[in-house]
């Protein structure tokens, strides 16, 4: 049986997570403004592709922004179905703010996983450019 404290335990939690989510969009943004800036004085084709990679991780953070409010707010549905004596209606939406908090999550994983992608270009380009000054040596 569902009681009022069940979904009330998620509020912390999504509120948290939340705030991380605006975190890595502010970041992001932040790196976005920098690189138009960057690009504005000298353009690049690299440049542009990791503009391009950012605009997809904008994206996805806002959908995960997205899902973890439709989870907090189902959260706070299903209490109210609690709370008037509906407890098969809360239930399901109880279950569906759940998926709705997992698909934030999975989605959290995939904008992680760019992340490192991306980080990941860069020290290669880093090493690269070590590698190719350890053989030309002025």
């Amino acid at each position: 049986m569902l009681n009022l404290t069940t979904p009330a335990l998620l509020f912390p939690a999504i509120s948290l997570l939340l705030l991380a989510y605006t975190n890595r969009y502010l970041a992001l943004a932040s790196i976005i403004r920098n690189l138009y800036d960057d690009y504005q004085q000298t353009p690049s084709d690299k440049l542009v592709r990791q503009i391009g990679n950012l605009r997809r991780r904008i994206a996805l953070i806002k959908w995960m922004q997205s899902m973890g409010v439709g989870s907090l707010f189902l959260c706070v549905v299903a209490m109210f179905q609690i709370y008037t004596g509906w407890p098969q209606a809360a239930q399901i939406t109880f279950g569906t703010s759940l998926l709705l908090l997992i698909s934030s999550l999975g989605m959290s994983l995939l904008e992680l996983r760019m992340s490192t992608d991306a980080l990941n270009i860069l020290l290669s380009d880093l090493v690269a450019a070590e590698r190719a000054r350890d053989k030309n040596p002025h």
